[in-house]
């Protein structure tokens, strides 16, 4: 009996409970999302296989003209500007789910009204693992690589249309901004091209797409392994190549090479001319500035030459 009444007898008082665990236990989790959102289902692989397979490998950089590597823009807004701005795209990804805000909705709109760009639906997962966990909001676009041109091509389009030369290279101009207004400053000016070297210089990305204004479909871009060969190069063909320097020895207006078969050569807007470069030239211009600036953007410095040579040939 005493054993008995051991067992019966207990502490009074409150108890410990499940802190509500058993509750939460009996509702539900709401529908189930569909396979193709469900990790490790069959249909989630497929998709994501799918999105891998179109998204590629992206190709290494070439050395003679080529192509570059393929570019993603990422995020609603980007997406929506790059599309808008005629930027070259080859795919437009789309976050499974995605909240179709207004943004979205154009975007898909214009992608359709363009034709050409594959839509494809991607796990968000996936999306990250391709922009390298960057903040897309559910939009990605693949910008395809530019083909870039050989610098004997410009020369030769610009006497097979009976005209002289009128080239800029840059030299060490990393901003795309900058090589999109100068390839623009270049289609209008009547010029042939742009030649940027394959290191350390802004390439044709779709910032620089952007800032071209279209143009960059009409005038070509070349890319060489080493800009003062190039430029030699154009030296041994006749063509004069004019460098820009706040210290040149002559004032772009006084200039007679201007109006000939030129190569316009623009340096960074820190740094100028490196030095190779600057020997490599034939001469050395200023442009000058009576308002006291020390100097101007590449961008602007290209065009305001390039309006000069234009007038001459005119």
């Amino acid at each position: 009996m005493a054993a008995n009444n051991r067992r019966m007898s207990g502490k009074k008082g409150a108890q410990v409970g499940s802190g509500g665990n058993r509750r939460r236990g009996l509702e539900g989790k709401g529908p189930t999302p569909p396979a193709e959102a469900r990790k490790g289902h069959v249909k989630n692989r497929i998709a994501t296989a799918k999105a891998k397979k179109a998204a590629g490998r992206r190709p290494a950089p070439k050395g003679r003209g080529g192509k570059s590597s393929s570019e993603m823009v990422v995020g609603r807004n980007p997406v929506f500007e790059a599309l808008r701005d005629g930027v070259p795209a080859s795919t437009l990804y789309v976050q499974q789910f995605i909240d179709n805000d207004e943004r979205v909705r154009e975007a898909l709109q214009l992608a359709a009204e363009r034709g050409g760009i594959h839509l494809m639906e991607a796990p968000r997962p996936e999306l990250d693992r391709m922009t390298n966990g960057l903040n897309h909001q559910g939009l990605v676009l693949q910008v395809p690589p530019y083909e870039y041109a050989h610098p004997e091509d410009l020369t030769a389009a610009a006497y097979d249309a009976g005209e002289d030369p009128l080239i800029v290279a840059l030299d060490g101009v990393t901003d795309p901004r900058n090589l999109g207004a100068i390839v623009r400053s270049v289609t209008a000016f009547g010029g042939h091209g742009v030649v940027v070297p394959e290191r350390r210089a802004a390439g044709m990305t779709a910032g620089a797409w952007k800032t071209s204004a279209g143009t960059a479909a009409r005038t070509p871009v070349a890319r060489c392994t080493n800009l003062t060969r190039a430029l030699e190069a154009y030296k041994k063909a006749g063509i004069a190549v004019v460098g820009l320097a706040a210290d040149g020895e002559h004032e772009v207006g006084d200039l007679a090479a201007i109006g000939g078969p030129v190569v316009i050569v623009v340096g960074s807007e820190g740094k100028g001319l490196s030095r190779l470069v600057g020997e490599t030239c034939d001469f050395r211009v200023r442009i000058p500035m009576p308002g006291g600036a020390e100097s101007l953007n590449a961008g602007v410095a290209a065009g305001v030459v390039l309006y000069e040579a234009a007038r001459r040939r005119a």
